[in-house]
């Protein structure tokens, strides 16, 4: 950092997941530099809300499936490109990155290609070298000087290739604790009413494959529980698609937005209906009974299955190395499937409890008794960048 001037930070997300954690950072940053550091990048709405002011949407980053990012391909390119100018040109004293590989790595291997003066170049989540591609850990090696990882068990397959690793903790442990009573009397649901979470992805891609399905599964639970209400937290820039969708469904259905909205819907529902990614790590730890889905293209998924070696597609059951969470993937995601996984989750079954009892369990072993992970991270982004 040069003498007499505040740290300059370009901070970069391509998702909302993304988007949230970065913001979480962004808030450590402030508060450990004591308000000094200033913030330049590509962020969601969470981040402006930290003070950045977004080189361009960071919607345009979100793209899911081998096959489904083929159209987009030149945009994300001339993207690329424009990011390094910018990194160049503002020159930061450190580079932030937060997931989405595919344009966070290009973007530094192409800024150590230029060579000359560098910042150093941090990335938040590892890519998955453990589920598939294992050789994407050498690689990243040569071109980020720090990795910071979320789950437990991810350094070994990076610092054995030299690059410095540092695990923060997962990020949802820092989630906060919303309000049952407050959700469901701003939203006319009674307090006693069965409410369904429905988490269909924050992707137009995702919507779109999953919401027929969901709309087809909560219909055949309405007619069994006609008293069930469903909410849907939905981000901005899907939550048309989902307006769209629900209209139609035979239930009352809260869509909200926000942050707060979602923690206290999270406190509310009894159940959980969810796109297989991180919401469902986020609904068993605020302790939502959940089922997880899937679908994607059908030849992205054929490619997928060959490369991936994993037996589970959830972080929960990865985690635990068992299926706490039901899994309904590509095929099995049908409105039948899904009924008959969800059923028992609404009584005090033994699949309920079971999800209760590994919601302490992976809140323990994820970091949430010790430093919150965003504020580990912020101090490390710092120790680097001095």
């Amino acid at each position: 950092m040069s003498e007499g001037r505040s740290l300059l930070v370009y901070v970069i997300a391509g998702e909302p997941s993304g988007d949230a954690l970065g913001a979480k950072v962004m808030a450590g940053l402030i508060q450990a530099s004591g308000g000094t550091v200033r913030f330049a990048g590509i962020g969601g709405s969470e981040m402006t809300g930290q003070g950045l002011v977004s080189q361009f949407p960071m919607n345009e980053l979100s793209i899911m499936g081998l096959l489904e990012i083929v159209p987009h391909i030149p945009r994300l390119l001339r993207r690329i490109d424009e990011t390094v100018r910018e990194i160049e040109r503002v020159q930061p004293d450190i580079v932030l990155s937060i997931d989405a590989p595919g344009f966070c790595f290009r973007v530094a291997r192409k800024l150590k290609q230029k060579g000359g003066v560098v910042p150093p170049l941090v990335h938040l989540v590892a890519p998955t070298v453990w589920a598939w591609k294992p050789k994407r850990a050498e690689k990243i090696a040569r071109f980020l000087d720090h990795l910071l990882v979320i789950l437990p068990f991810e350094p070994p397959y990076f610092t054995r290739h030299g690059l410095a690793t540092t695990y923060i903790g997962h990020p949802s442990v820092e989630n906060p604790r919303g309000d049952r009573a407050a959700f469901r009397a701003r939203h006319a649901i009674p307090q006693e009413a069965p409410l369904l979470a429905v988490l269909p992805g924050s992707r137009g891609g995702e919507v779109s494959r999953l919401l027929p399905v969901f709309g087809e599964t909560v219909a055949r639970l309405a007619a069994r529980h006609p008293d069930l209400h469903v909410a849907v937290p939905a981000v901005p820039s899907v939550r048309d698609a989902i307006l769209a969708a629900v209209a139609g469904w035979p239930v009352q259905v809260t869509v909200t937005e926000g942050a707060g909205e979602k923690a206290d819907l999270f406190a509310a529902a009894d159940l959980a209906l969810a796109a297989a990614g991180t919401a469902v790590l986020e609904l068993v730890l605020a302790g939502v009974p959940s089922v997880a889905a899937y679908r994607v293209n059908p030849v992205s998924y054929h490619i997928a299955r060959r490369l991936v070696t994993l037996q589970h597609f959830t972080l929960p059951n990865i985690l635990l190395q068992r299926e706490v969470v039901p899994e309904l993937i590509q095929g099995d995601c049908t409105a039948d499937r899904l009924l008959a996984a969800l059923e028992p989750l609404l009584s005090e079954t033994p699949q309920r409890k079971a999800q209760q009892a590994a919601s302490a369990l992976l809140f323990d072993m994820l970091g949430g008794n010790t430093t919150p992970p965003s504020r580990v991270a912020a101090d490390k982004v710092l120790e680097i960048a001095s």
